[in-house]
């Protein structure tokens, strides 16, 4: 429910298994072959920032959203997704073949490219990588799932490489295209291993890592003989930036303060309040970010008493003024989320929008009828003498900490009590769900495809928060992923959709709408498919401020 500001504002600009090295020195790149550009004036740099500080930066291994924003441009991937479209167009294959049962892949790869060390890209260093993704000593957080069913590659000649499969797995290409899947030069991955690759990562991308201190910056520079973009790329662009640093703005308060004194050119992840003030600033331009995959939403835990109970679940949903909620915390800069899906989400069903319509009467009522009531005049309901209370585990990020204390005062009103647990990082939250000592944990995540959804509502899925075991979910959710026909995978996520709203698997709170600005010394600035990373090669300097 995007209202007058957010469309004026488009109208406007239309976690923890690596080791961070955190000494003080600087880590060089000293293993480029080819000369690189000179350090180029003043007015060709421009600092970009990162406003989460994830455990590990190495796109094998981590699973932050935030080490993509640098690296989407450090490496390419196989096949890309066009931002606009969404069809699948070459990157470093320049075509493919799937075979009619849609268990082989066949890639014909790109001749002719360079990592920035000078190696050349051809089939065995995709296969170098494949062996690197799927290693258990590498423990990867995301890649390795991101490859389904895959299970062994052939290499028939320098440049064609088969990718196997054991089941048909329909996001493949979807998964190929992201940066958890870029690739890697061998030779670097075997000089630095598994701990120190971070430091010194080498792609082929229009832009090379020159420097990276850990919890400080990470500095990009253009790369000078780059000609095998995709053809979203600006390869034209008369003036490209050409060194980029990233630097760190953990703290959402000193955001928009940076950008306004010019301190960082380009930043997202604004406050809302702050967003609208820079966006009556002549001097910056703002770019609201619709983002596809799951929205911001808190998932029940349905194994602990008493959101085991369904009309329980129901009810604290059907208690929850989720409107109330984009007004006062996002501005009504983020559209309410009805589903387990964004709205920008391919095969994202709009009839969740009829559950649970915010009502105080039918909450009160749904729990009364279960026997909740205020026996000892303390303002919150209880069951046999035992309080209707509920833990809340709440990340840093996405706002869910202003989100859960807008629940809280909400849900005391309707005489249920919360307990927020507050969590630094990925880690902390995957440990206290590990515990099982929680009644909803607040979570997002991003995805052009919807089988983001098997990550965490199949019965054996490595984020089953709500551990949830439905038969129809897991067979649903498993023939969507293996067949390739538009039409049956809308008729499988609808039915998915669905049921998950009919058994209140979770409250959804808002579609992720990510806030960027920048100066207006840059043009250009635009976001990949997934709507997270930025097309670095497209920015343009347009002038000084």
């Amino acid at each position: 429910m995007f209202r007058n500001v957010l469309r004026t504002a488009f109208l406007l600009s239309c976690a923890s298994i690596v080791l961070l090295v955190c000494a003080g020195s600087m880590f060089l790149l000293n293993v480029l072959t080819r000369p690189i550009a000179a350090a180029q004036p003043a007015a060709s740099r421009i600092v970009y920032g990162l406003t989460l500080l994830p455990s590990g930066f190495d796109p094998h291994i981590n699973a932050s959203a935030e080490l993509g924003i640098p690296l989407r441009s450090v490496y390419d991937t196989l096949v890309y997704r066009d931002p606009i479209t969404k069809a699948f167009v070459p990157g470093l294959a320049e075509r493919w073949e799937i075979s009619p049962d849609g268990l082989i892949y066949t890639f014909y790869l790109r001749r002719g490219v360079r990592f920035h060390d000078g190696e050349p890209f051809n089939a065995l260093a995709v296969a170098a990588n494949l062996d690197r993704i799927t290693a258990p000593e590498t423990r990867s957080q995301k890649a390795i799932f991101m490859l389904g069913s895959f299970e062994r590659y052939i290499v028939r000649d320098e440049y064609t490489i088969e990718l196997v499969l054991k089941a048909p797995f329909a996001p493949l290409l979807d998964s190929l295209s992201q940066v958890y899947l870029g690739i890697a030069s061998p030779k670097a991955l075997r000089e630095y291993g598994t701990d120190l690759y971070q430091l010194h990562q080498v792609g082929t991308g229009p832009y090379q890592m020159v420097e990276f201190i850990p919890g400080d910056y990470i500095l990009l520079r253009r790369n000078p003989i780059y000609r095998w973009a995709p053809p979203f790329y600006r390869m034209d662009n008369p003036a490209p930036v050409e060194e980029i640093e990233f630097r760190f703005f953990t703290d959402p308060a000193t955001r928009a303060p940076a950008l306004e004194s010019g301190a960082v050119d380009i930043i997202g992840e604004l406050a809302p309040l702050d967003a609208l003030a820079l966006a009556r600033r002549d001097d910056i331009a703002l770019l609201p970010q619709p983002i596809p995959g799951m929205p911001l939403q808190f998932l029940f835990n349905t194994a602990k008493a008493p959101t085991d109970r369904l009309e329980v679940r129901r009810a604290i949903i059907t208690a929850t003024d989720r409107v109330a909620i984009i007004d006062s915390v996002f501005q009504q800069l983020s559209p309410v989320a009805y589903g387990p899906l964004t709205a920008v989400t391919p095969f994202y069903e709009p009839q969740v929008k009829q559950y649970y319509p915010h009502s105080r009467e039918v909450a009160r009522r749904t729990l009364a009828e279960l026997g909740y009531m205020d026996n000892n005049g303390d303002k919150i309901l209880d069951l046999n003498g035992v309080p209707l209370r509920l833990i809340v585990i709440v990340p840093t990020w996405g706002y869910a900490p202003q989100v859960a204390q807008r629940l809280q005062s909400q849900w005391r009103e309707q005489g249920i009590e919360a307990e927020l647990r507050q969590v630094p990082n990925l880690a902390g939250l995957l440990a206290a769900v590990q515990s099982g000592d929680y009644h909803l944990v607040a979570f997002n995540d991003f995805g052009a495809d919807p089988s983001v959804l098997n990550n965490f509502y199949l019965s054996d899925a490595r984020n089953n928060f709500m551990r949830v075991s439905n038969a129809n979910l897991d067979q649903w959710l498993r023939q969507a992923v293996q067949t390739s026909d538009p039409a049956q995978r809308q008729n499988f996520y609808t039915g998915v959709q669905g049921l998950i709203m009919d058994q209140a698997l979770i409250l959804p709170i808002r579609d992720y709408v990510n806030l960027n600005a920048h100066r207006k010394r840059i043009s250009g600035l635009a976001f990949d498919a997934y709507g997270w990373f930025p097309l670095l090669a497209n920015l343009t300097l347009v002038g000084d401020d």
